[in-house]
């Protein structure tokens, strides 16, 4: 899971942890907020009330000839205020809740009391509010906090994760650089711009082991090519001294058995030479890519050499290639032995009665050219090390020296092609090249 989703992710849970604490909470959170705001309402009210008595007097509401109290409610009987005289007492000012009846129907209210005194006659006061749209109140903010916490989680999260991903953008671009090069020496040695320190330090120190790696292989690469060098001089001395003893008439059979068997060891060992010195050119960038050519008539020309070795070991090529291509930009010799070696591996591993495919197949980004067989197959162990120098495919095998498919790889990279490989043991082995797209 990329870096910038488990953030966002963690900051979503974080924000669904407090929201679920929050909806714990909120039923005691909103009924005191109402109940604050209603309490509020009624002192409000009660101060009005106050306010036109004050101004007004009394009589408008109790006069001498009428009733003792006074009593007025709204439609719906939500609201009303009552107003009677008292006997004097103790001073009157609290909430309570109380069921009145009004109209023969009995109702539960929120009541304000409270007592004043006008022209030397006690008065009690009081605001009330029922609870069924105190309770309606309360669920009306219910709903438009729970709508409005939802709305703030959904924006939270997207605006989090639009800034983890602008954040770690510099991650991004660390991630193509490294994923762009076959090399050391390509790597793009140009800083990432960011502002944060620990992807700048993660830059600089990306950038120093390429560096240092880049370094050590072309140390290894100047090591192979001198070594190779080196030994060709006394190989090919001691080839000539060999060969110039076998024209002798009076040799010793036993002898010339000895030699015969030195001299293939030798050949061995030179072909090993100028593979590694092949391997080393490649990898330094020596050899151009210049040429223009068809891929099918490559393909046919490798089949018609490769196809005598294969009729002695009873194995058949068969060829499925589709509307020629031309490969342009490429070296012709490198591509040739790339494909050489493919082959000649497929046959050296498939038995006799089996056969080995050489197909090409047009996609919509370009040409894959396929080459399977029916052989032996790989083990995964064996499909890890399969590029490996020096990593015969088959361990039993004293033929080879496990290097051609090391080549094949160098080539390809060096070409810029992408290769894939299947296999199962028993069921043979499948080569995928992917070329790009040709015009």
């Amino acid at each position: 899971m990329r870096l910038k989703v488990k953030l966002s992710l963690f900051n979503l849970l974080s924000k669904l942890v407090f929201t679920v604490i929050f909806l714990l909470l909120m039923p005691f959170i909103i009924e005191r907020i109402n109940l604050s705001q209603v309490d509020n309402d009624l002192i409000n009210k009660r101060e009005q009330v106050i306010t036109l008595i004050s101004e007004i007097g009394i009589e408008p509401f109790i006069t001498s000839d009428s009733s003792n109290a006074f009593g007025s409610y709204n439609i719906l009987k939500e609201e009303f205020i009552s107003l009677e005289r008292i006997t004097p007492g103790e001073e009157l000012n609290y909430i309570d809740v109380t069921s009145r009846l009004i109209e023969g129907e009995e109702i539960d209210y929120r009541i304000l009391n409270y007592s004043l005194e006008v022209d030397g006659q006690t008065y009690l006061l009081e605001v009330g509010k029922s609870l069924q749209s105190i309770v309606h109140t309360g669920r009306n903010i219910r709903q438009v906090m729970l709508v409005f916490l939802t709305f703030i989680i959904i924006i939270t999260f997207i605006a989090d994760f639009q800034y983890t991903r602008i954040l770690l953008k510099p991650m991004d671009e660390i991630e193509n650089k490294l994923k762009r090069i076959s090399d050391p020496s390509f790597f793009d040695m140009s800083p990432v711009k960011t502002t944060t320190s620990d992807f700048v330090r993660l830059d600089s120190a990306l950038r120093e082991l390429m560096s240092h790696i880049n370094l050590l292989f072309q140390k290894e690469k100047e090591i192979t090519v001198n070594i190779s060098h080196e030994l060709l001089t006394p190989v090919s001395v001691l080839r000539s001294k060999l060969e110039n003893i076998l024209l002798r008439r009076d040799l010793d059979p036993e002898v010339e058995v000895k030699i015969e068997e030195s001299l293939k060891t030798l050949h061995r060992l030179q072909s090993l030479i100028n593979s590694l010195l092949l391997i080393a050119r490649i990898e330094s960038r020596q050899y151009l890519r210049e040429d223009t050519f068809s891929l099918n008539e490559l393909l046919m020309e490798i089949a018609a050499e490769i196809n005598p070795v294969a009729e002695d070991a009873g194995v058949l090529i068969r060829k499925e290639l589709n509307d020629d291509h031309q490969l342009r930009k490429f070296n012709r010799s490198l591509i040739y032995s790339m494909f050489y070696n493919i082959v000649n591996n497929a046959v050296k591993n498939t038995p006799p009665g089996g056969d080995v495919l050489i197909k090409s197949v047009r996609q919509q980004k370009g040409i894959i050219v396929v080459i399977s067989d029916t052989g032996i197959g790989l083990t995964e162990g064996q499909k890890k090390n399969l590029f490996l120098r020096f990593k015969m495919r088959n361990e039993d095998s004293r033929e080879g020296t496990g290097i051609g498919l090391a080549i094949a790889k160098t080539v390809a990279d060096f070409h810029n092609l992408e290769v894939t490989v299947s296999s199962e043991p028993g069921r043979g082995t499948k080569f995928s090249f992917s070329f790009p797209e040709i015009s």
